[in-house]
């Protein structure tokens, strides 16, 4: 742990204990883990249709959308909703989900990749409906509270508000600094808890996830997730893009991983400044969450930060060898 809470002299000192809004990592963290179980259980196919669970979906054109369509992003949806269109009192998540599902598609399905959100709130919204059970209270029974993840979470408590990192002053939108509340504006519409942001983690407790994928399924003894599904998740899915299902996987040229991570390697990045990468050929992970967007989201500077940070992790294991 290194670093402060925020820029001011009084400023707390960040520590393990630390909780970092994850952002896009709640898509791989929370979604996809969820996803593979669901798999593993049988709840549905990956090349069923979404309108097949969602029925609202099934019209202009996305009748044929899928949910391997969703897991690579290659649905044809855009990346995100206008979020700046809803006012933000209250909980708006029948109006948001009436605007995906009303959306058309502005690529042909399955033609290229293009990053969406609303790939992601679906596939949240799949889960929920063949579980009989929210996304947040399925992963809480079935992914953190059996790992020990006690520090993960959706929309956290306001007495864990001192052990989470603030993240941007919101300026155009919310008018006030976002602090343990969810900075993605399209989760907080959908009251915090969303398929593709919304979860709250600390470095410790990912690790705990991340050993378990890299053991194949396993943790402590206990089978979460068949290997075979877990393979099959993290790897390359097809020349289109670097996508695996839900993760992605190392690009050529400019990776937030480095340079010194296999080609094989899997991982995900979020907005607020976090990520998780995996190397399986070398057996490690390196999780770096930091709160890049207090004050502001103009801070770019984690975009060399992270290849940084993992060529260093690299460097210093070959070392020690």
């Amino acid at each position: 742990a290194f670093g402060y809470f925020t820029y001011d002299n009084s400023s707390r000192r960040i520590s393990a204990n630390t909780m970092y809004d994850l952002a896009s990592l709640t898509k791989v963290i929370a979604t996809t883990t969820a996803t593979m179980i669901c798999y593993d259980r049988g709840l549905f196919k990956l090349d069923d249709k979404v309108a097949k669970y969602l029925p609202e979906f099934g019209v202009n054109g996305k009748e044929n959308v899928s949910i391997r369509n969703l897991l690579v992003h290659d649905s044809g949806l855009r990346p995100d909703i206008a979020y700046r269109t809803f006012d933000t009192v209250g909980n708006k998540e029948k109006e948001v989900m009436d605007e995906i599902y009303n959306d058309s598609l502005i690529y042909p399905t399955g033609t290229k990749m293009v990053y969406s959100d609303l790939n992601f709130i679906l596939m949240g919204k799949i889960i929920e409906k063949v579980t009989g059970t929210t996304l947040d209270k399925f992963c809480e029974k079935n992914i953190f509270k059996p790992l020990g993840m006690n520090s993960t979470m959706f929309n956290p408590p306001d007495s864990l508000v001192y052990r989470i990192a603030p993240t941007e002053y919101d300026s155009y939108w919310r008018h006030r600094q976002i602090w343990g509340t969810v900075h993605d504006e399209t989760s907080q519409l959908l009251g915090g808890v969303a398929g593709h942001a919304g979860l709250f983690s600390t470095a410790g407790d990912l690790a705990k996830l991340l050993q378990m994928l890299l053991n194949k399924g396993t943790y402590n003894g206990k089978r979460y997730i068949k290997a075979s599904t877990i393979e099959m998740f993290v790897k390359k899915q097809s020349d289109l893009s670097s996508r695996a299902l839900g993760w992605d996987t190392k690009s050529y040229g400019h990776s937030s991983a480095g340079n010194l991570f296999s080609t094989i390697s899997y991982g995900h990045t979020g907005f607020t400044g976090t990520s998780a990468w995996t190397d399986p050929t070398r057996n490690l992970f390196v999780v770096l969450l930091t709160n890049r967007v207090y004050p502001t989201r103009k801070n770019l500077k984690i975009l060399k930060v992270r290849p940084m940070v993992h060529n260093a992790v690299i460097e210093a294991l070959e070392k020690g060898k």
